[in-house]
Order: structure tokens, then sequence, then C-alpha cells
């Protein structure tokens, strides 16, 4: 069906009470079954079909995304003015759902880089992280003097075209912070990046007397051999820190070069699931064709990871019934509840995480959110669920703990290991996350058409018509081989990653 004989509006699930506009409804357009729009609707908003009584729960996608908080009458536009939040049970049925899973005979294979310790790596950085923000502009200059000059075209690493870059992880905590959880998370956080496969060789950098010492990270995370530690002060300052840095780099570079990419199997994938700048066709188009995709990498023998708890609130439900133990559907659970506890606590609600751009696009509540992002992690069993930067050894789904907010999403989810990660996005998320290669799927073709250079991936086509969901999630799945075998990305080409590295702060600041 082409997009001149395509309906004007999608109908997801029998049972739903409202359908979404493929694009901008005036007032008058049929829907079907006598029910026409009774105002102009914007493109991947919300039209009810049938009538909805107050405080009547609607339904999208065949489950509660709100509740009616005025009569609603067929035909009308339904958002923030007439939808909102209300309480509701949830059937956790754990493993209610769960199936044995369909491996493939022959896996796929990328050209990856196999390090010593046998981990498999799709990019080869050399790392610096940092302690506490007192030492991140100095870690920034020891980067800068590898980084290709944009104006010249000069680039300090030419002669070592194997190293990908030399990249300068910074934040803003690491001192005035309280001990225990905050402090803990942090280097749990470090811990993974300075360990991951991605990076050949680390620099950690302190000021000397910040509350993260270097060396109570080091011997809490156990890192050791390729990492090299300076102290600014004990260094002597900025300059010799700058000097020593550098001067580790160039002795390090020859040997970080002498890499070569070989067939692995796709098993060695770990890709990271977001999503951000979402709108209305995000549960529809490239969050549903993320999750085909996601299923051919757990087929194939790879791992999955979902994250991003406040955007599965309210869906959870569906996961914990896919859970292969009561143990791991609990976990969820446990999770959830702590959110529910964390935000009451902070004077703030679930329903708050939809932003403005999100609701511009069309979404409402946290409910419809979740139950739209969710879809990013496809059909197969969740097999675990992990805390925060946790070291992700699974095979298959795992669901990682972790805010909304898609920067520190991500940075746990690569200090967890991931190796890839997809980002989906309708509203046009700019975004990378260094050392990890990042691929931008759009939900619809005008964004896509409107941000090209910055997406990798037009999942509108689903919406028009010209490809089916299972079409776009086996397009993904090979631009996620393509670009495990060292394809850049959209993000990369602009050098995204560095400025993105945002580990969670939990606690006071003190």
């Amino acid at each position: 069906m082409d997009a001149m004989t395509q309906p004007p509006v999608i109908r997801l699930h029998p049972e739903d009470g409202v359908v979404i506009a493929r694009q901008v409804l005036p007032p008058g357009t049929p829907l079907g079954g006598g029910v026409s729009t009774a105002a102009r609707v914007p493109a991947g908003h919300k039209i009810a079909v049938k009538a909805h009584a107050k405080g009547e729960p609607v339904r999208r996608y065949g489950q509660i995304i709100g509740f009616a908080t005025d009569a609603i009458p067929p035909g009308a536009w339904v958002h923030t003015h007439n939808l909102g939040m209300g309480d509701f049970s949830r059937d956790y049925a754990f493993g209610r759902d769960a199936k044995p899973l369909e491996q493939v005979a022959t896996p796929a294979t990328f050209q990856g880089i196999i390090r010593a310790d046998g981990r498999v790596a799709t990019r080869n950085y050399i790392g610096i992280i940092t302690s506490v923000n007192c030492s991140a502009h100095v870690a920034e200059l020891i980067a800068m003097a590898f980084r290709r000059n944009p104006l010249t075209g000069e680039d300090p690493l030419a002669a070592w075209p194997n190293v990908d870059g030399v990249v300068a992880l910074t934040h803003k905590t690491g001192c005035g912070m309280t001990q225990g959880e905050p402090l803990t998370l942090l280097r749990r956080t470090l811990g993974g990046f300075a360990r991951h496969a991605n990076f050949s060789h680390v620099i950690a950098i302190g000021l000397g007397c910040e509350v993260n010492q270097i060396g109570g990270l080091l011997d809490e995370q156990r890192l050791s051999g390729r990492l090299r530690n300076m102290d600014i002060q004990e260094m002597g300052g900025t300059r010799k820190t700058v000097a020593a840095g550098i001067a580790f780099v160039k002795e390090v570079l020859e040997e970080a070069n002498k890499v070569a990419r070989v067939p692995v199997p796709s098993s060695e994938l770990c890709v990271a699931l977001q999503c951000g700048g979402s709108d209305g066709y995000s549960g529809i188009t490239a969050n549903p064709s993320l999750g085909a995709a996601s299923d051919l990498v757990v087929r194939h023998g790879g791992t999955v990871i979902l994250s991003e708890s406040p955007e599965t609130y309210g869906a959870e439900h569906l996961l914990t019934r896919r859970a292969v133990s009561p143990a791991v559907g609990q976990k969820l659970v446990d999770v959830m509840h702590w959110w529910e506890e964390y935000t009451a606590r902070e004077g703030a609600e679930m329903d708050a995480n939809p932003s403005p751009g999100n609701k511009l696009g069309g979404l409402t509540t946290i409910l419809e959110k979740s139950l739209g992002a969710m879809a990013k992690a496809g059909s197969t069993n969740l097999v675990e669920v992990v805390r925060y930067a946790e070291p992700v050894t699974a095979k298959g789904f795992v669901f990682m703990d972790t805010p909304g907010y898609d920067p520190v999403g991500a940075t746990g989810q690569v200090a967890g290991g991931a190796n890839l990660l997809c980002f989906t996005t309708g509203r046009g998320s700019v975004f990378g996350c260094k050392p990890t290669p990042s691929i931008k799927l759009a939900t619809n073709t005008p964004m896509f058409q409107r941000m090209e250079d910055d997406m990798d991936i037009n999942c509108g086509t689903v919406v028009t018509g010209e490809e089916t969901v299972q079409q776009v999630g086996e397009r993904i799945f090979a631009k996620m081989l393509e670009t495990a075998s060292g394809g850049r990305t959209k993000s990369e080409a602009f050098d995204f990653g560095a400025a993105e590295f945002a580990p969670w702060v939990l606690g006071a600041t003190m």
C-alpha cells in the first residue's frame, strides 16, 4: 500500500480507544466507522474513536496509557488537556510468556578486534578517565594534543591508522560528595570504562586531595595492567602532568596500533538500546524496528541492554512476564519500587518524565512513553536485571537500572560493556558515546530528511508502508554488523561522544 492509498490514521490494537494520525489531519477528516476528527490533529497525535467517560482508562497498544480527565467524545484530539495519570493494578505474571530461544544455526560475523584477554572490541581508542572535575582540563589538554585540526587537516595520529583517537572522559563530580552508594556508583562507572574493550590503554588522572582518590578507585575496581595513573599534585602541577600524559600516549601508540580486524561471531555484540527525543511515531516505527533487530542479535547469540527505568515504568509488567525466573522478574519490580520512593522523596512524580518535546511529538503520559520505549527490547526472554554500570555478562536481553536521561543512561550501559549503541529519536537527538559507536535511528521521514547528516537509518518507511517493521529491523541488524566492523556512523563523523559522558550522580553535594 502506497502513501496515497493509506488510511489517515494507524490503529495499533483492536482494543485501543485511540488511533494515531499519520499526518496533520484537518477537522472533519473521516476516520472510519462514522467517526471524523472534531478539530485539527497534529501528526503523530491521538484521536479518540470511541467515547470515554471521565475517569475511564484510555488504551493504546492494547494497554492503559492513562485516564480521561474529562469526557472525551469520538473524533476528539486526545492529549494533555484531557488525558492524565491514575492508579491501576499490574499483573506481573512472572515468566508466563517466557519461551525457548530459537537461535540461528549459523550466526553472522563481523570484523572485530580481539584483545589479549579474549574480549572483542568494535573500536580502538586510548582513553583518559578523570577521578574528579578538578582534573578535567588536564585530561582535555592531553587529548587535544592528538586531535585532528579541522582547519588545516593536520592529524597527529596519521602514522597510527588503527588508533581511532585519544578521548578524555570528564565529569562534574568526584569530590564534595558523600561516601557510600554515590562514591561506589561513580567508581563502578569509571572502572567499567577503564576496562572497556574499546580502549587499548587508559590513563587515570586525579588532583590528589579529592574524595574519589585514584588509589581507592584502582583498589576497589581492581584496575591495573594497561592503566597509568597520575595525581596532578604529586606530578608537580598542570604542565608536568600534561607532559607526562602526552609522553605516555606516545609511548603506547605503536602497541595500540598493532591490531587487526578479524572475523568474530555476532555473539560478541553487546548492544545498548536508547531512545531520546521520542514522538508519537517512536512506538510504531523505530522502537519496534530496533526490537526486531534486538531479537536478531539475541538469536545470533549476542546481548542487548534495555535501560531507562523511568521510561519502563507502567510497562514493567509486560517484561516480568518474559523473565526467565521469578527472581529476575522481582528484580525489575524492585527497581520500579525504588524509583517510586526516590521520586516521592525528591518531590517529583514519575509522570514528569515526558519532556516538552515528547509532548509536542504526541506523547502524553509516562505510561504511553514506556509502552513505546520497551519495544526496543523485542520479544525474547528477560534473562537478567543489573544495577547501573554493573558488568553485563549474560547473553540475551538484559535490563540495566538507569535514569531516563539519555547521556546518563548510555554512560551506564557502556560502563557495563556495551560495544555498540542504537539510539532511536523522533524529534532529532544528536548524540555519541565514546568509546562505543552510536547508530541513530529516525522515527519519521520528515525529520530524517531534515537532519540527514545526523541520522543513520530512516524508520519512517514503516508509516508510509514502504517497509515492514521486520524489514527495517533487518536493515538495522546489517548496520550493526557494518558499524561493529569499523564502519563510521554519522555521530562519529562529527566526533560526538566525549562530552556526552555523564555518570549518574546520587546523594548530596556537600
